[in-house]
C-alpha cells in the first residue's frame, strides 16, 4: 500500500478527506496514511487560520490514530517563509517513503496549481479525494456519514458574528445567502470536526468567546479594514 500524509487543517474538508481516501475513493484503492500534517502558529500555538488550539488538534489525532506531523510558523508568515518551512517538511516526510500528499481543497484551481508546483520541486504528488465535487451534495454527505463540525471562524463582511460557534447542519446549511458556498471553499468559514466515522471517541470541548481579528488593506480610494470572527474552544 502506498504510503501518504494528509495536509491536516482539523476542519471538515480534511476529514472528509481522509475519510474518502482511507474508504478508496475515488482512486478504488487505499493509501496508507501515516501522518496528519498541520501548520501553526508557533507564538499562540494554534492552527494557522482556523485559531484551533493545539491541544484540540492533538485529541483530533488521538482519536483518529494517525500521528501528527506539526509545521510550525511565526505569527507574521511571509509567503518565502512558508514555502521553505513547507519544502523541508516535504523532505522529512519523504524519507520516510512518503510519496502522495492527500488535500481536501475543491474547486479552488489557482490553489491547487500552486500546491502541485510546490509539490514538484520536493518531488512529490498531490492527490485530492473531494475535487470538483458538488459542494452542496459534498457537506450533506459529509453529514449523512456521521460527521459533527463545528464553525469556528468568519468572514466578518459575509457572515455575522453569531454564526461563528454555530454547528453546522441541514437547518444551517439551508441558512446561508446563495452567495456563500455551503463548504466555504471561498474561504468564508472555517470549522473544527469533533466527531464522525473516522473517529474512535468524539473530541471534548467548551466554546469560550467570539473575538475579531482584523486586517486591513489598501484600495485606490482608503484603507479597508475587514477580518474574521474568532471562536475559541477549548478542550474539556
Amino acid at each position: 500500500m502506498e504510503k501518504a500524509a494528509i495536509f491536516w487543517s482539523g476542519g471538515k474538508d480534511s476529514a472528509f478527506a481522509l475519510y474518502k481516501t482511507l474508504k478508496g475513493e475515488p482512486s478504488g484503492f487505499p493509501f496508507e496514511v501515516c501522518y496528519l500534517v498541520t501548520t501553526i502558529n508557533e507564538e499562540f500555538k494554534r492552527i494557522s487560520m482556523h485559531g484551533v488550539r493545539e491541544e484540540l488538534l492533538d485529541a483530533q489525532s488521538n482519536s483518529i490514530g494517525i500521528p501528527l506531523k506539526k509545521m510550525f510558523v511565526p505569527d507574521h508568515c511571509t509567503n518565502e517563509d512558508y514555502e521553505q518551512q513547507l519544502l523541508l517538511t516535504f523532505e522529512k516526510l519523504k524519507t520516510e517513503g512518503i510519496r502522495t500528499i492527500i488535500y481536501g481543497d475543491i474547486f479552488l484551481e489557482d490553489l491547487k496549481i500552486y500546491r502541485e508546483n510546490l509539490l514538484s520541486k520536493a518531488g512529490l504528488k498531490g492527490y485530492f479525494p473531494l475535487w470538483k465535487g458538488d459542494t452542496s451534495q459534498l457537506i450533506h454527505s459529509f453529514l449523512a456519514e456521521g460527521f459533527q463540525t463545528i464553525i469556528c471562524c468568519v468572514k466578518s463582511d459575509l457572515l455575522d458574528k453569531e454564526q461563528s460557534g454555530s454547528i453546522i447542519d441541514k437547518q444551517f446549511i439551508e441558512s446561508l445567502p446563495a452567495t456563500i458556498d455551503p463548504c466555504g471553499e471561498n474561504g468564508e468559514f472555517h470549522t473544527f470536526c469533533f466527531d464522525g466515522p473516522i473517529f474512535k471517541n468524539r473530541i471534548a470541548f467548551e466554546i469560550g468567546e467570539t473575538v475579531f481579528k482584523p486586517y486591513s488593506f489598501k484600495t485606490s480610494a482608503d484603507l479597508l479594514r475587514d477580518g474574521f470572527w474568532f471562536t475559541d474552544l477549548f478542550i474539556e
